[in-house]
């Protein structure tokens, strides 16, 4: 393949996937939380990790701590997130979604899954198996040690 075919590939891939998250960032904005994309980012964290730290988000994500204490804040005043602390060290608290934070989040998942099985509704599953694979494909040899 081509440099330049190789540059449409991915290319293709990024406008497809900002295609995909504006979509996703419209839906979260029109939300009646008009949550942000951040926002909603940090409730999928602690969603996919209850009971992480506001450290570990820092360190997953890379992102300044000021700000995701700030967001975090935010988002435990409007009662979806909560900070309970640790068992062993009170001095630090352990971040989990409010029975409210559950409910945006499987909201926010259930629209990711409908936009998906929008974007994906023109090709076959057999189709959509061998996309699979090829970007697994890519991505392993993105992944492989140089």
């Amino acid at each position: 393949m081509s440099n330049d075919r190789a540059k449409d590939v991915f290319e293709a891939v990024h406008t497809v996937m900002h295609l995909f998250r504006s979509r996703q960032y419209r839906a979260l904005r029109e939300s009646p939380l008009q949550l942000t994309h951040m926002e909603g980012k940090v409730l999928g964290f602690f969603a996919h990790r209850p009971g992480e730290t506001l450290s570990t988000l820092v360190s997953h994500s890379g992102r300044d701590k000021g700000q995701l204490a700030r967001l975090t804040g935010s988002l435990r005043e409007r009662g979806l997130l909560e900070a309970r602390p640790d068992a062993q060290d009170r001095r630090t608290l352990r971040l989990h979604l409010t029975p409210e934070g559950e409910a945006v989040t499987r909201s926010l998942s259930e629209q990711e899954s409908e936009l998906a099985r929008l974007a994906m509704q023109d090709l076959s599953p057999d189709e959509r198996d061998t996309l699979l694979a090829l970007l697994t494909r890519v991505r392993s040899t993105l992944e492989a040690p140089q």
